[in-house]
């Protein structure tokens, strides 16, 4: 298939081979935000394949030469947007749902402080609410965008207008909309979270969580229980819930808290689930006392570390990676049932009852149908144009298009049932 480069002038010289509380309005199989409309790794798509022949699914098209980065795709109103680096500075893009084409690009801040080496790349995610999207670059620029132009609305610097500190490997999470607020978290003793107006970026409150507490790398949740609404992130001292009114902390559990805090939690219920790479996996109830709460833990199991992959409930099993094996546990007793070799350490969701997990060493995604009982493997994607690093960034599935980025190179396969 040969290379399409009759595309727009752009400054990022992309190489483009064509063949052929969602905080958004877009349809419903749309992927709004990182990790889905509900940030638990699910997508609403339906009609999809539930076997893949030998060779896998069909690539619709390709994205050549977008720069580096670890930033996974989003996707609204037809509309696909991706945050790269090239150089020192990273980008906004955003690309044709349906061909790859790019429809603009704009450059969002420059590259964060102390990465390491063998990380190089934006590692946020952008967040699509109605004509606005929103970008947190890794030296903490946050900038609000139109979707239909890439015209600055307003941007914000986390630690120069907040004091934000965070931990090494620079900031990563990707910002919640959650009504006329967004959430994010420039760590440090003035503003651990923040809530600023999505329209503006002004401030609407600061939560003061620890002089010591400090950005990692997970994303904040919405979570609610009985009558209280609250923010739940995982930072540098452990998982916390804050007030989602006023920004003030509630509770606190340490014990998944490791070197690098990266799993998004899990809310279900009036519990939340959180891990650690060299940890373990652990579920508290969250219970509500007047003015504050706590959190009861259930069960801490080492065996259920999980970090980059993230984890996801499917029937009351929970699914995850550790450094090689993928595993199914009973969520509600975190009971280990089974694990299996599978691809290694992967990053995983869930679309019209079938997981994808794709490995991080290799970039090959496996279809899986969940099962509490055994390892239930229904087809195989080798993927093409592999990096020679690892393939961090998360599957996303949406409206019928598996969307797989690896570094420089973005791959769209055509997922959808031919019998529908």
């Amino acid at each position: 298939m040969p290379p399409n480069t009759n595309w727009p002038h752009c400054p990022l010289y992309l190489v483009i081979a064509s063949i052929l509380s969602v905080p958004s309005h877009g349809t419903t199989a749309d992927w709004p935000q990182w990790r889905g409309p509900h940030r638990d790794g699910f997508s609403q798509d339906t009609g999809l394949l539930q076997e893949w022949t030998k060779v896998g699914p069909q690539l619709s098209w390709q994205v050549l030469n977008l720069g580096n980065g670890y930033s996974s795709p989003t996707v609204c109103k037809g509309q696909l947007y991706l945050q790269t680096t090239r150089g020192d500075r990273e980008f906004a893009i955003a690309f044709s749902e349906s061909t790859g084409e790019v429809v603009w690009s704009v450059p969002i801040g420059k590259v964060g402080p102390n990465r390491g080496p063998q990380y190089p790349g934006t590692r946020s995610t952008p967040t699509v609410d109605d004509a606005r999207v929103y970008c947190l670059a890794s030296d903490g620029t946050l900038t609000c965008l139109e979707t239909s132009s890439g015209i600055q609305v307003w941007q914000r610097h986390l630690t120069k207008d907040f004091a934000g500190k965070v931990g090494n490997w620079a900031y990563s999470e990707s910002v919640l909309i959650d009504g006329d607020r967004l959430i994010c978290t420039p760590g440090g003793a003035a503003a651990t979270l923040l809530a600023l107006n999505k329209h503006t970026g002004e401030p609407i409150w600061k939560s003061a969580i620890g002089v010591n507490e400090h950005a990692e790398y997970a994303s904040a949740i919405l979570f609610a229980t009985g009558n209280s609404r609250q923010y739940v992130q995982f930072l540098s001292g452990g998982v916390v819930g804050v007030d989602a009114a006023s920004g003030k902390p509630l509770w606190r559990y340490p014990k998944t808290a490791g070197v690098a805090n990266i799993m998004t939690p899990i809310a279900a219920g009036n519990r939340i689930f959180s891990s650690g790479s060299r940890t373990g996996g652990a579920l508290v109830e969250i219970q509500i006392r007047e003015e504050t709460a706590i959190a009861k833990e259930l069960y801490f199991n080492r065996g259920l570390s999980t970090s980059i992959g993230g984890a996801i409930v499917v029937d009351q099993h929970l699914y995850g990676t550790t450094s090689n094996s993928l595993f199914c546990a009973n969520f509600e007793t975190g009971e280990l049932l089974w694990s299996a070799r599978a691809v290694g350490a992967a990053s995983l969701c869930v679309a019209d009852g079938r997981i994808y997990v794709r490995g991080h060493a290799t970039g090959d995604v496996l279809l899986v149908e969940p099962s509490g009982k055994s390892f239930q493997p229904r087809g195989k994607l080798k993927q093409l144009h592999r990096s020679n690093t690892r393939a961090w960034p998360h599957p996303v599935v949406a409206n019928g298009n598996l969307l797989l980025r690896d570094q420089g190179t973005l791959l769209c396969y055509d997922v959808k049932s031919k019998t529908n």
